[in-house]
């Protein structure tokens, strides 16, 4: 199925088209989500609340802003990093290391061979060291810019500008995938 006719589907409200979203992106997505989250109910909870969350605001998604699937990755990284900041977890993380939450291992969630099946993999080897860095740390271990700027002593606007960067190299090798 084509993208333009994924989101064409989803905004129908199809349910088959529901159901080839979950059968082809669920795996890339929830990886997104285990990344942030090395808890495995409560990246499952999260991500059931952002597979909901997508197909009740394809009408938000904008094809002029990006790719459907960056959009998705989006949903399900800022809820997985909401859910890291809420009471609930806060309560739970006196007892646990911020690292049990923060950190998922590679090989339990298989991630790494996610974005490696995805393409991202390669594309993120087209930046310099720093922005390797920095967008790791950000889109794919869930850290603010602040955050970044204050564990690594770099200024917030290197940070910034080091993202920018970044995002510019991706987007002008995005056609490679």
């Amino acid at each position: 199925m084509q993208e333009e006719q994924l989101i064409e589907g989803l905004r129908a409200r199809d349910r088959k088209t529901t159901e080839y979203l979950y059968e082809k992106y669920s795996r890339a997505l929830f990886s997104v989500i285990s990344r942030i989250v090395s808890d495995q109910d409560i990246a499952e909870e999260i991500f059931h609340d952002a597979f909901i969350k997508i197909t009740r605001k394809i009408d938000s998604y904008e094809e002029s802003k990006g790719r459907l699937y960056t959009w998705m990755a989006n949903i399900c990284r800022n809820s997985a990093i909401d859910k890291l900041r809420s009471k609930e977890i806060s309560q739970a993380s006196k007892t646990n290391g911020i690292d049990d939450f923060v950190y998922g291992i590679e090989s339990q969630s298989g991630t790494m061979e996610q974005v490696e099946g995805i393409g991202v993999k390669e594309l993120i080897n087209n930046l310099n060291e720093d922005q390797r860095f920095i967008i790791d740390y950000i889109y794919f271990k869930g850290y603010t810019h602040s955050e970044v700027s204050e564990e690594f002593e770099i200024p917030l606007g290197t940070v910034k500008s080091r993202v920018r960067a970044a995002l510019q190299v991706l987007k002008k090798n995005l056609d490679r995938i």
